[in-house]
């Protein structure tokens, strides 16, 4: 039976830690808010960027489209609304995304840090945003292959001139799927013509290519958020100088993610295309897509849409960190009882105690 302590320190304490883990839990919901404004900005550039990567599978196409040449054909066939095609399975997953990541950071990596010392610093923050984006992708992997299937097909004729027309492939390529009107019909269609496997496709690769991307962002953020703080500390004097957090987050986050999205490329390339290809197996899996795309395209197969992917993840990084830093700026100021409450950040400097707000 539980026995209510009579000693005022380890109330207090007791109430400290449920006050921690209510801004804890709010990590959960500015995650899922900076995660679905962030994809719903970019997301055409991140149609472009699929497009460019999945061509090479797709029957009819001959030629091997540029950025520009991409925009142009979107443009051509389908207006801006072909640029948004699949952004409401986009934003849903980028909902679960979010959430998981940053409140699982914040979770987690104090429980890391406490009961692994070994493990404190960098590593913590890799470790916690990698299960972060684990937990988030079984919600995120089927939101991003209705996503990608939505964003290559276009326009219902286009669709049907590239790829088939009433069920039968033309130009002698392989049949992939019949054209999705919406999110709904596309989950529906996948999930009666391949069941649960075709809705977590390149579920594994999704992973090998989300796990190092989500812990070396968190990674490479901390590390210029130190070099940041360590230059203000060499360069000003002056110790009342103070740079705004989301203006930080903004810089830092989007440098973070345009570095951690390049070297992850060559993952991102093999993920799309196995999620793009359908029923019809052109990749028996994760290793014989990276052999096959190696052999036949090279070291430019590898880094397809290298270039969108980065102008994508640099805005995209930019824009999440920026918002989930005005966001606890602005609600995370007080504790239930009004008084000064330390605020959990996703960075921390190990050199000076945390930033009160009142």
């Amino acid at each position: 039976m539980a026995v209510q302590s009579s000693n005022p320190r380890e109330a207090k304490a007791s109430k400290n830690d449920l006050t921690d883990h209510f801004f804890v839990w709010r990590e959960f919901v500015w995650g899922a808010v900076a995660g679905a404004f962030a994809e719903g900005m970019m997301h055409p550039v991140d149609t472009i960027k699929t497009r460019i990567q999945s061509q090479a599978i797709l029957p009819g196409v001959q030629k091997q489209k540029s950025i520009l040449q991409m925009v142009r054909v979107v443009w051509k066939d389908d207006g801006i609304r072909g640029f948004y095609r699949g952004v409401a399975p986009g934003v849903i997953g980028s909902l679960a995304t979010g959430a998981t990541y940053f409140g699982v950071i914040e979770s987690t990596k104090k429980w890391i840090e406490d009961s692994h010392p070994s493990l404190k610093g960098h590593w913590a923050h890799f470790i916690a945003g990698a299960v972060g984006d684990t937990l988030g992708s079984v919600v995120y992997v089927p939101c991003e292959v209705m996503k990608q299937r939505m964003q290559v097909q276009g326009t219902y004729s286009s669709w049907s001139s590239i790829a088939m027309n009433d069920g039968i492939a033309m130009n002698s390529g392989p049949k992939l799927y019949g054209y999705y009107t919406g999110m709904f019909h596309a989950g529906w269609s996948i999930w009666k013509t391949q069941g649960l496997k075709g809705l977590y496709a390149g579920y594994f690769s999704t992973l090998a290519r989300d796990v190092p991307f989500a812990g070396l962002m968190v990674m490479f953020y901390e590390g210029l958020k130190d070099a940041t703080e360590y230059g203000k500390q060499r360069l000003n004097s002056n110790t009342n100088w103070h740079v705004n957090n989301s203006f930080e987050g903004l810089v830092l986050g989007g440098l973070a993610g345009g570095l951690s999205a390049y070297l992850t490329t060559p993952l991102d390339v093999v993920k799309t295309r196995l999620q793009v290809q359908g029923s019809t197996l052109r990749y028996k899996g994760w290793l014989d897509a990276i052999c096959n795309i190696w052999e036949k395209e090279g070291m430019k197969g590898m880094f397809r849409g290298s270039i969108p992917r980065i102008s994508w993840y640099i805005p995209a990084s930019a824009l999440t960190f920026m918002a989930v830093e005005f966001l606890r700026d602005s609600f995370n100021e007080r504790a239930p009882d009004n008084k000064l409450q330390e605020v959990t950040r996703l960075s921390v400097d190990k050199k000076k105690p945390m930033q009160k707000v009142s």
